[in-house]
């Protein structure tokens, strides 16, 4: 499977969001918007044939900080590295850009996710269970 990923557009993370069944409540533009006025943001897409099938979206904190908010693969075009592709441009763009570090946050039923950011050299610095005791979240951070 041949992709590409380039800098892309608020459409096509929600198209791509709203094809993740482990998202009980897709992100909308509104939340979207809310989340990431005055932001410098980067919004990375991955496309195949031209369709978006995966995104990776983070902010800035302040100058040398970098949090990676949210991202997804559409079930069908998982396993084929784009994930990780998406992570190193990531890390790759937060360099070039000055930022010295990334935070990210997961939850435990994300391993795949979980063993990525392991594999990458994200180490732990928090980990809590929500407070209906159903998963944990845990807290990432990449010095880069």
């Amino acid at each position: 499977m041949k992709w590409h990923i380039e800098q892309g557009c608020v459409e096509d993370l929600i198209d791509i969001e709203n094809q993740i069944p482990e998202f009980a409540t897709p992100k909308t533009r509104e939340i979207l918007d809310a989340r990431l006025q005055g932001k410098k943001v980067l919004l990375l897409i991955a496309k195949v044939d031209g369709l978006p099938v995966a995104y990776k979206l983070g902010y800035a904190v302040d100058a040398r900080r970098f949090y990676s908010w949210l991202g997804a693969v559409i079930p069908q075009y998982r396993g084929a590295g784009i994930a990780q592709a998406l992570l190193t441009e990531q890390e790759r763009w937060c360099k070039a850009h000055g930022f010295h570090s990334i935070a990210v946050k997961s939850m435990n039923r994300f391993r795949s996710m979980l063993m990525m950011l392991l594999k990458n050299n994200y180490h732990i610095v928090d980990c809590h269970p929500l407070e209906d005791g159903t998963d944990s979240k845990i807290h990432f951070l990449k010095t880069l």
